[in-house]
Order: structure tokens, then C-alpha cells, then sequence
């Protein structure tokens, strides 16, 4: 799982953004200024049968600063 959900920079994260696209949606912000330091990506290869696609999630940060439910708290005021 992706540690950026409960980081306090994933709304400004030039990183998760780029999670972001690699999972085909919708950018918290369009310009995210913030560069983390040292984060880490695992990266899943998925074979289901004729379909690859690949998982991105970010293990490791230095920059990470714990913030439960960030993520979900910018995603209902986007909705707003």
C-alpha cells in the first residue's frame, strides 16, 4: 500500500502525482510543488493472462510525515 495516503505532503507531492497518473486518475492538485526526499517505489508487475499492468506505490520517504486520512480529507473537499 501507498504511504502517501497518510503523509501531510500528498496533496502537494510531486511524487504522488506522478502515482497519480500512472493509475489513470484524477489529480488532487494539477501543480504540486513539493519534491520529497529519497521516496522509494515498489513497483508490481500484474499478469492477468494477455492484460500487464503495473502497481506504483511509494514504501519509503524521508519525507514523510504522518497525517492518517489525508488523502481521503482532500478527496471530499475536492467534491465540494
Amino acid at each position: 500500500m501507498c504511504i502517501c495516503i497518510n503523509c501531510y505532503h500528498v496533496t502537494n507531492c510531486s511524487t504522488y502525482y506522478s502515482i497519480e497518473t500512472q493509475h489513470k486518475k484524477v489529480h488532487i492538485n494539477e501543480n504540486p510543488v513539493f519534491v520529497p526526499q529519497s521516496p522509494i517505489i515498489d513497483v508490481n508487475v500484474i499478469n492477468d493472462y494477455l492484460d500487464i499492468s503495473l502497481d506504483w506505490d511509494v514504501v519509503e520517504c524521508l519525507s514523510f510525515i504522518e497525517a492518517p486520512g489525508k488523502w481521503i480529507i482532500s478527496q471530499k473537499k475536492q467534491k465540494i
